[in-house]
């Protein structure tokens, strides 16, 4: 059943079903820098609408894979596919079209540009991908209401308290209503109230929305919340 935590907002189209359709397939993804091998033939297939967490230690390569995965970085080796679009074949522009669509990010630290007001910072996507000013102004103000940030889309990043700065890069994420939405550590700098908020909205726009989440983390809170776990260790998922 679909549950009803936040203001639902007609932006993106929904179904609720069950999650068996693959989203991403990667095969034996290589990655090193150097002579140091980071990725050493990964193997994994995330389903539409699933959340999994990928976890293990510093230096196990989950960031990495992150990357690689999100299309930020290109594998040594190794095949990615998103549903029927083979990334490998993409040229440069295509890719960063296609990253701009359909994928979302959210890093530990915002990485909101401190110029801008919260709705700018939400817009900025959207305006990369050709939409237009009022429309993208439109949806920005509709995503960030259903955040729950109606009264400081105004305000600049220094102005935001941290949970605030995460949840108006959760709406930057989306408003390209991508696909798939690559976390990294997205909860790493929170506090305790904040980091239980935060989890929380994830599940919530995937029971809405039926996106994909992808997520570095080394909190077992939000890892054991997911749907599947994926432990690495050097280089491997073990």
């Amino acid at each position: 059943m679909c549950r009803n935590k936040f203001r639902f907002v007609i932006i993106f189209p929904y179904i609720c079903g069950t999650i068996d359709k693959a989203m991403i397939q990667c095969k034996n993804i290589t990655k090193s820098f150097g002579d140091l091998q980071v990725l050493k033939g990964i193997d994994l297939t995330v389903s539409q609408g699933e959340i999994v967490a990928i976890v293990g230690p510093s230096g196990a390569g989950k960031t990495t894979l992150l990357q690689v995965m999100g299309t930020l970085d290109k594998p040594d080796s190794g095949e990615i596919f998103y549903e029927n679009t083979y990334i490998n074949q993409l040229r440069d522009k295509e890719l960063a079209a296609f990253r701009n669509k359909r994928i979302g990010f959210v890093f530990q630290f915002h990485q909101l540009l401190p110029e801008f007001t919260a709705l700018e910072n939400v817009m900025i996507p959207a305006l990369i991908g050709n939409v237009n000013y009022s429309k993208a102004e439109k949806n920005a103000s509709e995503i960030l209401h259903l955040m729950g940030l109606s009264e400081r889309t105004g305000h600049k990043p220094a102005a935001l308290s941290g949970g605030e700065k995460q949840r108006v890069a959760v709406a930057r994420a989306l408003i390209n209503r991508p696909s798939v939405i690559f976390a990294d550590e997205p909860s790493g700098s929170l506090d305790t109230q904040n980091k239980e908020e935060l989890h929380r909205l994830f599940f919530d726009l995937r029971d809405r929305f039926h996106q994909t989440f992808v997520i570095v983390t080394h909190d077992e809170n939000l890892a054991k919340l997911t749907d599947r776990i994926i432990p690495m260790r050097d280089g491997q998922i073990v």
